[in-house]
């Protein structure tokens, strides 16, 4: 017989999910949290979210372990808190603030393309050069996808002998990880396995989707997709062919020639796509539709996910919402629970 717990740990699919539900009775609201926890960049952040957790997740049998585990991290997390304040100032750590519709870590061996492909699909202007170790702390940037901007942020190569702790925290609270493999490199199989060793020593592997490794809240998966760079390139098969077999790895792989224009642009749509989330449009009451600056929520969010949103106090004082969109009649009146699609019009009542 399976444990409960078992279901409580999955994240894999909508299906999956509908599973663990129905076994543990674990709630979205409890997911959504979960995922802040994931996401949060400070002790205190994370305090936050162990407590919401722990007062969301369902009082049973079926999680008794989840809830100790739960416990045992908020414990943690407060006595960090308390580290954090007693400590002195001083070390080499960075802190990015979230921005944009998602957050998407670039990492990778010295030489992978980082620097560049964050450069071509950004304003940014990052130093790009043919000797290693160009990049030498992190640096944000919007990348424009249509009326959103997406958060890209290229960081400094990882080796055997070089990982800056806060590349680890970078990498678990990112949406999504574009790992970059020089397609042109036949150091490229050997440097990218040393780099996916070197997180996973530190409970952080490279992985088709995200989730906590059996239910453990220290050790995780990590949405990552492996971008080849110099993809063109006439021996790159070969190259991947012998990383696969040295890693063991089945991330999914996409291909770019950044040279070429159309190849950039069929990247940075499936760095959208691979974000997983929609657009929602919102409009006064009376007011006319106009379909600019959206919010960006995940698939699945719900009109009271939105009203959260545009302010963290109107989804409490929310009644009800007209929506325009996929599925309705124009104008139709929906209650907070409202399942949302792209491109939806919403008008809030409160």
């Amino acid at each position: 017989m399976i444990p409960l717990r078992f279901f409580a740990s999955l994240r894999l699919c909508a299906s999956d999910r509908e599973v663990l539900i129905m076994a543990a009775n674990l709630t979205l609201q409890y997911y959504h949290a979960e995922e802040d926890y994931r996401r949060a960049q400070s002790a205190v952040e994370q305090v936050q979210c162990l407590e919401k957790m722990l007062q969301l997740i369902p009082k049973h049998k079926g999680t008794d372990h989840l809830q100790a585990d739960l416990k045992t991290r908020l414990k943690e997390a407060r006595a960090e808190v308390q580290r954090e304040k007693s400590a002195p100032k001083g070390g080499l750590s960075y802190r990015i603030p979230r921005q944009g519709a998602g957050t998407v870590i670039v990492l990778g061996a010295p030489n992978s393309g980082k620097s560049r492909l964050v450069a071509e699909l950004t304003k940014a202007e990052p130093e790009v050069a043919d000797y290693p170790f160009t990049t030498r702390e992190p640096l944000p940037a919007m990348m424009p996808w249509q009326d959103i901007f997406i958060q890209l942020v290229d960081t400094p190569p990882i080796t055997d002998a070089h990982l800056p702790p806060y590349l680890v925290s970078f990498a678990r609270t990112a949406d999504l990880v574009l790992l970059c493999f020089d397609g042109s490199s036949d150091d490229a199989p050997e440097e990218t396995n040393v780099l996916l060793q070197q997180l996973a020593s530190r409970k952080t592997v490279l992985a088709e989707a995200t989730g906590f490794v059996d239910g453990d809240l220290s050790n995780l998966r990590i949405k990552t997709r492996l971008v080849v760079t110099r993809g063109d390139d006439p021996d790159v098969d070969t190259r991947l062919e012998f990383w696969r077999e040295l890693a063991g790895s089945e991330l999914p792989e996409w291909r770019v020639e950044l040279d070429r224009t159309e190849s950039r642009e069929t990247l940075r749509d499936a760095i959208f796509q691979s974000l997983n989330i929609i657009r929602v449009y919102t409009k006064a009451p009376g007011q006319p539709a106009v379909y600019e600056e959206p919010y960006a929520l995940r698939t699945g969010g719900t009109v009271e996910d939105l009203a959260a949103r545009v302010h963290r106090d109107l989804s409490a004082q929310l009644k009800f919402a007209r929506v325009w969109g996929e599925g309705i009649h124009d104008g139709q009146s929906v209650g907070r629970e409202h399942v949302l699609n792209e491109g939806d019009m919403v008008e809030l009542h409160v």
